[in-house]
């Protein structure tokens, strides 16, 4: 299943792209992240009731809360480079950009939570950064 989820996931990130270059126009980026980071929020929150997932918010440790503030300082501020970016660029060019994150993740992922870097990972990564180049050069 998470191979469907991850396909879905791809397809949204992808209207996300579109539906916020086409909505970002004539609107302050700053404004634009704070509308869409309502949505998202409330989003969650529905699905957390509908999933009952709610009672478990009690037994969050400290360090996941600790993790998951940090993780959403960071999600905030990539949304908010992101929607600037978008903004001033072309999103065909924007995108590429943004999506080197795959790259970046990978290497920290074998810093920070000792993941294996095999070959095939140099090799996925070397292309996806030639890719990029390719596209916003």
């Amino acid at each position: 299943m998470w191979i469907l989820f991850a396909v879905l996931s791809a397809v949204f990130a992808a209207l996300t792209s579109i539906l916020a270059k086409i909505g970002i126009d004539g609107v302050d980026s700053n404004l634009a992240t704070a509308i869409r980071t309502v949505v998202v929020v409330l989003m969650a929150w529905v699905m957390v009731f509908l999933t009952n997932a709610q009672s478990g918010l009690s037994e969050i440790s400290k360090k996941s809360w600790i993790f998951l503030v940090l993780s959403g300082v960071s999600t905030g501020a990539s949304w908010l480079f992101y929607y600037k970016a978008l903004q001033t660029g072309e999103a065909s060019k924007v995108v590429p950009i943004d999506k080197m994150s795959v790259v970046i993740t990978l290497i920290l992922a074998f810093i920070f939570l000792h993941e294996k870097f095999t070959a095939k990972s140099l090799i996925g990564c070397i292309l996806i950064t030639a890719g990029t180049l390719i596209m916003v050069l």
